[in-house]
């Protein structure tokens, strides 16, 4: 049976975890020590590493051979985790159990030691959805856990948790990964799956995915999928059925020369061919806020640039447009 790519390249291992060397060094150095936390909180956008990283960890504090503060992934209680098997390890989405009832139900099964494992642990995805009811009865066991148990709470949205709940737990806040970081991974991947997978169409998909690995890979297997040969930027945007960096260009750079019947005649010309306007228009305020980044900061703003045009095309933009038309622009994207 197929499986995604997301899936099928999800780390396993701490050093596998890509872009996030902040959180992953720490919890390896608890792990050698014997120093874990009994709750923790991981923050961060979607497809960062939250939820990989709380399997890692749940399994590390349960290895029976850790090295260095990484799972052995051999022996049988690395094996159980993986497999799914036991159930000293519970996932909850805590969107659809949001309830004090379900939370209750599982501050009562939480007393009890666990079956197989050293250490029972609970992962709650996108905590910040539970009731503020579920919250006061998750908060007691939080503060004062039997010495088996382990809380790894994760969300997307931090300000929604009650500070009850933060100064109860070790915070780890997961960063937006790199476009090098996710290119480079891609084609990684792209190389293990016989993905032929060019340089440029790495860069495009890595910036698609907006600080997500797991877009990323997302975005990468539907591609592959859809195309034969070499997967190039061109075929990329083909797929996903938006403009192109060249096109953003081009259009800028009619904008910027007051050619109004070329800008319109592209305009048309894509809609017709059925590609994402909303996307185009995200390209284009990506590209503006690029050149006003380059007018402030001039050569030492390259580093800070999306990526939507090549940095040639990028100087040679800046210097048909002012400050004040940029910023204008901004607004109006």
């Amino acid at each position: 049976m197929y499986q995604a790519l997301y899936r099928k390249w999800r780390p396993k291992v701490f050093s596998e975890v890509v872009g996030q060397e902040h959180i992953t060094d720490p919890l390896r150095r608890q792990v050698v020590e014997g120093h874990t936390a009994h709750a923790y909180l991981f923050t961060g956008t979607r497809g960062t590493g939250k939820t990989t990283c709380a399997r890692i960890l749940a399994k590390a504090v349960n290895c029976l051979s850790p090295v260095d503060g990484e799972p052995c992934g051999r022996c049988e209680a690395c094996r159980a985790v993986d497999a799914g098997t036991t159930l000293d390890i519970t996932e909850l989405d805590a969107a659809s159990n949001n309830g004090v009832d379900q939370v209750r139900a599982l501050r009562e099964e939480a007393v009890y030691t666990p079956a197989v494992l050293k250490k029972r642990v609970y992962i709650i995805d996108e905590v910040h959805m539970l009731s503020i009811s579920a919250f006061n009865a998750l908060l007691k066991i939080i503060e004062e856990p039997p010495e088996h148990l382990l809380f790894i709470l994760a969300t997307t949205e931090l300000h929604k948790v009650p500070a009850t709940i933060l100064s109860r737990c070790q915070r780890f806040s997961f960063r937006r990964i790199s476009q090098e970081d996710i290119a480079a991974r891609l084609q990684y991947v792209a190389y293990q799956e016989n993905i032929d997978l060019d340089d440029g169409a790495a860069r495009v998909i890595a910036r698609l995915a907006d600080g997500g690995m797991r877009d990323g890979l997302s975005l990468l297997d539907q591609c592959a999928s859809a195309t034969t040969g070499e997967l190039t930027a061109e075929r990329v945007y083909a797929c996903l059925g938006i403009a192109g960096e060249r096109k953003c260009g081009e259009m800028m750079g009619y904008i910027a020369a007051h050619d109004t019947k070329n800008a319109l005649e592209l305009f048309n010309r894509l809609y017709t061919e059925g590609k994402d306007l909303g996307a185009m228009l995200d390209e284009m305020a990506c590209l503006t806020r690029d050149l006003l980044v380059l007018k402030t900061a001039g050569n030492a703003g390259i580093t800070m640039l999306s990526g939507v045009a090549s940095d040639r095309e990028a100087l040679e933009l800046t210097k048909a447009l002012t400050s004040a038309e940029l910023v204008r622009m901004m607004e109006r994207l």
